[in-house]
């Protein structure tokens, strides 16, 4: 049986082009050095009240228990003796936390659990508020432990 050979129609119809703004929500990659932060604010004690809220569950009260990775503590690979940029903890928590709601946190949420977990690892003080300036100044304890390799 032969089949009939019909051309292809130009367009199928599907979808549409995204428009400006839906790629800017999706566009959120942050550099090492804060190019790409967005705008907000945010401190450790407010930090700390979102983190009991929606991350205590898992990371425990202190952050140093938990079934999830340990992020406090001066031993294993937690966020104040392992991490090289403070920008990557705010990446890391406005992508992937909390694991039921990836990406549901707001900006002023991301930068308050940022310096609270900064805070509690002894990165910052606990009045030390962050914006995207401020996250990008902060120097962490393990960033001279790390090997740039860009294949120069």
């Amino acid at each position: 049986m032969l089949l009939s050979c019909r051309r292809a129609p130009e367009r199928f119809g599907f979808g549409r082009p995204a428009a400006a703004h839906e790629i800017d929500s999706m566009a959120i990659a942050i550099r090492p050095d804060g190019r790409g932060l967005p705008r907000g604010s945010g401190d450790a004690v407010t930090g700390q009240v979102i983190y009991a809220a929606k991350c205590a569950a898992c990371h425990g009260v202190t952050g140093r228990e938990g079934s999830s990775p340990r992020l406090v503590g001066d031993t294993g690979k937690t966020i104040g003796n392992y991490w090289p940029y403070a920008t990557t903890v705010f990446d890391y928590i406005r992508r992937a936390m909390p694991l039921n709601a990836p990406g549901s946190l707001s900006n002023d949420e991301v930068y308050s659990l940022t310096a609270y977990l900064l805070s509690a690892n002894r990165v910052i003080t606990e009045k030390t508020m962050l914006d995207s300036a401020r996250l990008a100044a902060v120097r962490m304890p393990a960033r001279n432990l790390f090997v740039n390799d860009r294949g120069r």
